[in-house]
């Protein structure tokens, strides 16, 4: 049965392109058969982080103008076979497509491919609505920061709402040694206040920057780095492997840790 993720937020610039990129290569690695949707109409990048962009020919407005066959439209990477992307229109806004459209590319995909993963574009609006219409189930990025934790719980009541109940939390951009000085949230700061099981925690890696500008995810490369490896076993436990989690944060008394301490002691 094909598994339909879409892959969320809510904020900007919190990392979600760059996980379904080395998300679904991660799993095109591992002989799964992977289309990679970008639901992101007038602002697309998933093309660029993967290295496809000079290969695109059509988009999912043609296929849906039928103006070309969906084939035409899925362009193939060539360093693994595995991996389709469907890319998104650069030209047009973000109601040139529907959630029933969207729903009928993805059914259309679902056919062949054993993961659609769709990169959702930022913010609530009317893009949001687009990818998560025909997602069965959702992974929320979020960062450690206070503005995305709340706009990522937002989008996990939007995704309740509408039936989609397969929910799991991926944290991004996590600094250890902030954590430890008490400057940054921790992973269990952020799973209190968002309540989702985690699935993920992903370190900031500036090779994720240079791997954007090469167009190559950073699970391709020969010596994987420690982000690289969170990217995988993310891979490893959407296919049922109990992998544990790296350690990379080990701070124990973070700040909502001592915001929480000295609320009990006034109230006492």
């Amino acid at each position: 049965m094909t598994r339909i993720i879409v892959i969320t937020s809510g904020k900007g610039g919190v990392g979600k392109t760059t996980v379904s990129a080395n998300l679904g290569m991660a799993l095109a690695k591992m002989g799964r058969q992977v289309a990679l949707v970008d639901a992101d109409f007038g602002l697309r990048n998933l093309d660029l982080l993967l290295g496809l962009e000079n290969r695109i020919v059509y988009t999912a407005v043609e296929v849906l103008a039928r103006e070309c066959r969906l084939e035409q439209a899925l362009v193939k990477d060539k360093r693994q076979p595995n991996l389709v992307l469907l890319p998104a229109a650069q030209n047009r806004s973000k109601d040139a497509v529907t959630p029933e459209q969207m729903k009928l590319l993805v059914n259309a995909l679902a056919q062949k491919y054993q993961y659609v993963i769709i990169d959702s574009p930022a913010g609530i609006e009317n893009g949001f609505k687009n990818a998560i219409g025909p997602a069965k189930e959702a992974l929320v990025i979020s960062t450690p920061e206070i503005s995305s934790v709340r706009d990522a719980d937002r989008v996990v009541g939007l995704l309740e709402a509408q039936g989609i109940k397969r929910v799991h939390l991926i944290i991004n951009r996590i600094r250890p040694a902030m954590v430890q000085a008490n400057d940054m949230m921790s992973v269990q700061d952020v799973q209190e206040l968002l309540a989702i099981p985690l699935i993920g925690v992903i370190p900031d890696d500036e090779r994720v920057i240079v791997s954007t500008n090469r167009g190559e995810p950073l699970v391709l490369a020969e010596n994987p780095s420690l982000a690289a490896t969170a990217f995988e076993n993310i891979a490893r436990r959407l296919e049922g492997e109990s992998v544990e989690f790296l350690e990379i944060d080990s701070s124990q008394d973070s700040i909502f840790a001592r915001i929480r301490r000295l609320f009990r002691t006034k109230i006492v």
